[in-house]
């Protein structure tokens, strides 16, 4: 289940991409399957070994089309361990509400994007999740929880601070949102309330067999009950840069590099897939590897069928 819109966010095939606060990895395995130079990023060690296992799987079944890699590795947003300009794209999707220091990481974000290069941010949108805050103390008193709730002028003005311009914004995910009343309602931690498993399964089938109804009803909700806030800026190039005259908008004319190896020992990748040639993923059944997307498929919905939260 994707949050950003890649028909909207184009990638083009060698885009050196970095998925900050990957999570389950779901954006980071989309990126990969189109062809790019992934660095998947996160503080979250168990999550980080769990998308490296799913990207040597990747790699086994062949889904990632020649040239791509991919790398899952444990880091601080606050402190990328990347040079400036690393990265022709970058991904931060449902992460920023969690980080006392947003300024800091939106800086850090600008700083490894090139000039000219791409950003996507989710963040939950403003009215479903001051519902959710109000149903529940739970939902966002927690360690690691949410700490503010975005109001969608209020993100565009902290990203053009930072150097960034916006060019386009939608919302996503208007079915997960009374999932998540729900939850609050009944419990955030209650999976036993029936009304809360029903819709559960409501959402899982909608993530598993895209059916006409529901992507039409999603559609429709969207704009009213969406429960993420998408945003898509680029980073402008210094005036009177040659570059800034001559370099095209979406796809990087360098040869693919991964931007992995221009790290500092302060961060720890866990996995690199189809960066050597004759690389070995994890040992596992052939018929795991055989049917990887599918089982990609599955646990994206497991894990993300309750929203875009991580």
């Amino acid at each position: 289940m994707l949050t950003v819109d890649f028909s909207r966010f184009p990638l083009a095939p060698g885009d050196r991409v970095l998925d900050l606060g990957c999570g389950a990895g779901r954006h980071a395995f989309e990126c990969y399957r189109r062809g790019a130079q992934v660095v998947a990023l996160d503080q979250n060690g168990e999550e980080i070994r769990e998308v490296a296992k799913w990207f040597a799987a990747m790699e086994e079944a062949g889904e990632a089309p020649a040239g791509a890699s991919a790398t899952a590795m444990e880091g601080d947003a606050l402190n990328l361990p990347f040079p400036d300009d690393s990265f022709d794209v970058v991904i931060i999707s449902e992460v920023m509400e969690h980080i006392p220091d947003d300024k800091g990481v939106l800086a850090e974000m600008v700083r490894v994007l090139r000039p000219g290069g791409r950003i996507a941010v989710t963040v939950p949108r403003y009215g479903p999740e001051k519902v959710c805050w109000a149903l529940s103390d739970a939902y966002h008193e927690v360690e690691g929880g949410h700490i503010r709730i975005y109001r969608g002028d209020e993100l565009l003005g902290r990203m053009r601070e930072a150097g960034l311009e916006p060019y386009g914004t939608h919302h996503a995910h208007g079915l997960h949102s009374p999932y998540w009343w729900l939850k609050c309602a009944f419990g955030v931690d209650n999976d036993k309330a029936l009304p809360v498993q029903a819709y559960h399964k409501l959402l899982v089938w909608d993530i598993m067999k895209k059916p006409l109804a529901t992507r039409l009803a999603e559609r429709a909700l969207n704009p009213v009950i969406g429960k993420s806030f998408v945003v898509y800026a680029t980073k402008p190039h210094l005036p009177g840069t040659a570059a800034a005259a001559t370099e095209p908008a979406v796809a990087s004319s360098e040869p693919a590099r991964k931007p992995a190896e221009n790290a500092t020992s302060g961060a720890r990748p866990a996995a690199t897939s189809g960066a050597k040639p004759g690389a070995k993923a994890p040992a596992k059944s052939a018929s795991r590897a055989a049917t990887s997307r599918a089982a990609t498929s599955k646990a994206s919905a497991a894990k993300n069928s309750t929203g875009a939260a991580k």
